[in-house]
């Protein structure tokens, strides 16, 4: 216990030090001009993202499933200052939407220096129940639509020594109940992503993929999933502890 106590607070200090001395070192600057393709852009994380690159000064090309909601984020990201938004409407359950979606944005912005993935499938907070049909759409949107996004846009990646950025979850970390499906997806991300970083630094390709795990999060998406799953628990895990559904990572 004497031993243990000596290690947090040695921990405690250095934590304390970095507090005090870390700096900052990300200029805005660098972000204008920036050429941004952001999927997922219509609501929540993706929506909050647009504006910020917006703020930035970048040049940005969204895309989601409904145009209407679209219109209305690149209108913003206009009035917050971003130099060029263009929007494509797209379904990422399509095999076809991820080259559609790219060369767009190659076509509009000339070339692309952030790739953002950040879409995702609806998948409900339940305890499996053997739908493999809704297994294989979610790995589609999920993932297999990521996968297909990055490949073509690695070239103009690789040209502009740019960034890829995927928006994962816990839940491709740690397994949680309600979420066999979602997981499996969010597991695949990191797996593949993962690997692909490392490869990339074999063949000395200067493209930086970063994987953003989020935790619990407060949009109106998933707060709903949450107090859906919480009724679930009540009924499914009865005289028991609740079943600790997450909003990990759900937009």
């Amino acid at each position: 216990m004497i031993l243990l106590g000596k290690v947090l607070c040695a921990v405690g200090i250095v934590a304390g030090l970095l507090a005090i001395f870390w700096r900052d070192t990300f200029n805005p600057d660098t972000i204008s001009g920036t050429r941004v393709l952001l999927t997922g852009a219509s609501m929540g994380i993706g929506e909050q993202m647009a504006y910020h690159y917006s703020r930035f000064g970048a040049e940005i090309v969204l895309t989601a499933r409904r145009e209407t909601l679209l219109q209305k984020v690149m209108e913003k990201c206009l009035q917050l200052g971003a130099k060029k938004v263009f929007y494509i409407p797209a379904d990422m359950s399509s095999s076809q939407a991820p080259e559609k979606v790219v060369q767009f944005a190659l076509q509009k912005l000339g070339g692309l220096d952030h790739l953002v993935l950040n879409h995702i499938g609806s998948s409900p907070f339940q305890m499996w129940d053997g739908d493999v049909e809704h297994t294989r759409w979610l790995m589609q949107v999920n993932f297999l639509s990521y996968v297909a996004l990055a490949s073509a846009a690695l070239p103009s990646l690789a040209e502009s020594k740019g960034t890829l950025i995927v928006v994962s979850s816990l839940t491709g970390k740690f397994s949680t109940p309600f979420t066999a499906s979602y997981s499996a997806t969010k597991f695949a991300l990191d797996g593949f992503f993962g690997s692909l970083r490392q490869e990339l630094a074999m063949q000395n390709q200067d493209v930086c993929i970063t994987l953003c795990v989020l935790g619990l999060i407060n949009t109106d998406a998933a707060l709903e999933k949450i107090r859906t799953a919480n009724l679930k628990s009540a009924t499914e895990c009865p005289g028991r502890l609740k079943c600790s559904p997450t909003g990990f990572g759900n937009k």
